[in-house]
């Protein structure tokens, strides 16, 4: 579904990602991790259209999506949130929807938007102000929900758990696989949390210095004595 090919990505002299490769299959549950600064909200960015690499390619079902604006990304299918939820302000949680929904499909569904809103718990909050009158958690859940309504084959999910306490984080993993398994949706999720990425996805993609060092089994990765340093600083001590 989706084919990252020896993507570099360079901000003048600094080089945020260095020459990444792989592969994310339809249906997938995929963990991109890494330190603080190893590159990984930048390759989002450039999966997304919010940065266009230095060098290589980027296909989504088979097609070469580098040139394309982002709005065409959405309706090919990629669908994402950021790590700082973005509600659009004086708007409110129904017309943050609509407005992605709009945004992703180029139409309004409002049958779609009903089960959009009570899937993801903020039916009671529809005519809220999103920027005001919404929780953490509700915020969070508002994000997922705007990159659903674009109606994605994948999901890019930056640090959506982040902040959430334990029983918050379990609630939202659980929702999570629901979403994946029901829609058929492959999702692509930024997370610290090893535990969660453990629990959560199929396969992990370690990114250290916007280098990819390791891309397997969780339970294998996560053993690698190369992932191990790259946490702990010991390998560039």
């Amino acid at each position: 579904m989706l084919e990252i090919r020896d993507i570099t990505i360079r901000f003048g002299g600094l080089t945020a990602v260095n020459q990444v490769n792989f592969q994310m299959q339809a249906n997938e549950v995929v963990g991109l991790v890494g330190p603080n600064g190893a590159g990984k909200t930048t390759l989002f960015n450039a999966i997304s259209g919010l940065v266009r690499p230095s060098s290589g390619q980027i296909t989504f079902q088979g097609r070469d999506i580098l040139k394309m604006p982002q709005y065409q990304r959405a309706r090919l299918g990629i669908g994402r949130s950021f790590q700082i939820p973005q509600p659009m302000h004086e708007l409110t949680v129904r017309e943050n929807l609509i407005v992605a929904q709009r945004f992703g499909t180029g139409t309004v569904d409002p049958e779609k938007l009903e089960e959009l809103l009570q899937l993801m718990s903020l039916d009671r909050k529809a005519h809220a102000a999103a920027a005001k009158d919404l929780a953490l958690t509700e915020l969070k859940a508002l994000e997922v929900a705007k990159a659903l309504a674009t109606e994605p084959q994948m999901l890019l999910l930056d640090e959506v758990l982040a902040g959430l306490e334990v029983n918050g984080k379990a609630l939202f993993m659980k929702l999570l696989k629901t979403i994946q398994q029901s829609r058929g949706i492959g999702i692509l999720i930024i997370e610290h949390d090893i535990e969660t990425i453990m629990r959560l996805c199929d396969r992990v993609c370690v990114l250290d210095f916007g280098q990819l060092i390791a891309d397997g089994k969780p339970d294998t990765v996560f053993k690698l004595p190369e992932v191990i340093r790259s946490y702990t600083g010991e390998a560039h001590a």
